[in-house]
């Protein structure tokens, strides 16, 4: 009977790529994980490793039991899901990655109303850019991620997880409240002078605008890169920059900024994803039901 333990160090292998990583990821030490495999290769009698100058290489055969390894865990979590929900409270622990502007805006409602209605539920929340938590929850490092996807951009899909819309939000053009001594804006075409302020390159949200100006026939002056969409909106409101800004930014806060609607109305869309193993988890299904009932309150203010 092949070892599960060792069994999914070796599929962590095949996804994060070194020994160090798997290490990191899992909580053990380097020579743990490879003393585990070399138990492992033993035990099947055929080689699963070969070293590539300082890497380790997956074999044929090691890759047949990685992906029969990832039907086993993916049979394990289903049982657990339904040994779960065989029980008549709502219990456990829920990883969720989240990006900025919906952990701003959905996270501390969302939390408010799992603790009063969820109680023996544990929220644990990291902050994520899509693309990377979407990866690290078929990876299994996360429950459930909150992602982002821009009109026109298609946000990486893994077959072992499913897909759930949770929100809209309109994507306008945050400028400078309006004053005697500065540049009269109205639209998108306006600012090909001024300076922007951008999330660093690989963003979605950053590909997104620099398109959205090349269509609008220039190349913007990206003078400010920062990640932190508070310190866009300071810079915004004063004066020293413009950004294209989703709506769920400005939840719970007034702003000096003015917002001008861009042509055709882009909304970006926000939606959760879960293994589809773990999706019946009640667990998994009350963060999920909370989130959206947190989503539509939030929808209906931005809309009011």
């Amino acid at each position: 009977m092949l070892d599960v333990r060792r069994l999914r160090l070796l599929r962590e292998l095949s996804i994060r790529g070194t020994l160090a990583e798997v290490a990191e990821a899992l909580q053990y030490s380097p020579s743990s994980v490879s003393q585990q495999l070399a138990l492992l290769e033993k035990e099947v009698g055929v080689e699963l490793l070969r070293k590539t100058g300082r890497r380790v290489q997956l074999t044929p055969q090691a890759e047949v039991l990685v992906a029969h390894t990832a039907s086993l865990l993916e049979t394990m979590e289903q049982a657990e899901a339904d040994l779960a929900a065989s029980l008549t409270t709502v219990t456990g622990t829920v990883r969720i990655a989240v990006f900025q502007s919906a952990a701003l805006a959905l996270m501390p409602e969302t939390l408010t109303r799992m603790s009063r209605t969820y109680p023996e539920v544990r929220i644990e929340m990291i902050q994520r850019e899509p693309e990377t938590a979407l990866h690290e929850t078929w990876a299994r490092d996360f429950d459930l991620v909150i992602a982002e996807q821009y009109p026109g951009h298609a946000a990486p899909r893994y077959p072992e997880l499913d897909r759930v819309k949770l929100t809209t939000d309109a994507i306008r053009l945050a400028v400078p409240p309006a004053s005697d001594g500065g540049p009269a804006i109205s639209s998108i075409e306006d600012t090909a002078e001024l300076a922007w302020v951008m999330e660093p390159r690989g963003a979605a949200s950053r590909h997104w605008a620099e398109q959205a100006c090349r269509s609008a026939g220039f190349e913007p002056d990206v003078r400010y890169e920062t990640a932190d969409l508070q310190a866009q909106i300071r810079l915004i409101e004063s004066g020293n920059a413009v950004a294209l800004m989703p709506d769920l930014v400005w939840t719970g806060r007034d702003t000096t900024a003015r917002l001008l609607d861009l042509p055709g109305k882009p909304r970006r869309t926000v939606f959760t994803s879960v293994r589809r193993s773990s999706a019946k988890r009640p667990a998994i299904l009350a963060a999920r039901e909370t989130l959206a009932a947190t989503a539509g309150a939030v929808a209906g203010d931005v809309a009011g």
